[in-house]
């Protein structure tokens, strides 16, 4: 079969893990919104948003349904959700968002990465000024839609830019982007003028960026690499240069 067939079936797996680890993290979106706020998405928006993020990724929903039964028992936990600041080598800055059920373990893995990559895990709120927290909405704009007067109707609901980006399969995404404070509002302002959600999130944009060489960069990425492979980290966020 060769080598095409080997590189096809590299990236099958490699699709197939990175699956994987989305349902992991969208399952504890799920409960952690269930245990917060109930069972119920018409009257729970961050239920609400972990299904469309779930549905964006095809998890099937089976796992859903089966998420949100296993939340609304009493006698599970819930994961507390611990944000890590530090620097990876060459001085790239690096925030990573977790949900554990044991934080012992979260945090020895977390300096382990770190001091295994030449990084330094830093204090809570070191970065404060690298990065800002964001609310994120991605969708597929639909044929004739006015992005121009979309942006202008939204201001009110606290939209500060909205533009388009293209996925990993090279189609165009509309990104509605606004305040942190602003996530209720602008979801609401965007289900009510019908648009489909891909993804809502909250994010962290970096403010500035760091530039590095390429070999700098490839020590960067393994840090980066062992923090998203672990199953307690929810998001990994840096100001390198791309």
């Amino acid at each position: 079969m060769g080598r095409a067939f080997e590189f096809r079936k590299e990236r099958k797996f490699k699709r197939w893990a990175k699956m994987a680890v989305q349902f992991t993290r969208i399952g504890k979106d799920i409960v952690m919104a269930v245990k917060e706020s109930g069972p119920h998405p018409e009257t729970n928006s961050r239920l609400r948003t972990a299904m469309q993020n779930a549905k964006a990724v095809n998890m099937p929903k089976d796992r859903v349904e089966a998420a949100i039964k296993r939340a609304s028992d009493k006698s599970m936990a819930n994961y507390e959700e611990i944000v890590y600041e530090g620097y990876a080598p060459h001085g790239v800055a690096v925030l990573i968002e977790t949900a554990t059920d044991n934080t012992n373990r979260t945090v020895a893995n977390v300096r382990s990465y770190f001091n295994k990559t030449d990084g330094s895990l830093g204090k809570t709120g070191s970065l404060d000024f690298v990065f800002n927290r964001k609310s994120i909405f991605r969708f597929v704009p639909a044929e004739g839609l006015d992005l121009e007067e979309l942006e202008f109707e939204l201001i009110d609901a606290g939209l500060e830019e909205l533009y388009v980006e293209a996925d990993e399969e090279g189609n165009d995404i509309a990104v509605a982007q606004g305040a942190f404070e602003n996530f209720g509002s602008l979801q609401k302002a965007l289900e009510e003028k019908g648009i489909e959600l891909k993804s809502s999130k909250l994010e962290r944009i970096a403010l500035s960026h760091h530039e590095v060489t390429e070999e700098q960069a490839a020590d960067v990425l393994k840090l980066i690499d062992k923090l998203e492979e672990d199953d307690d980290v929810q998001a990994v966020y840096h100001n390198m240069a791309e």
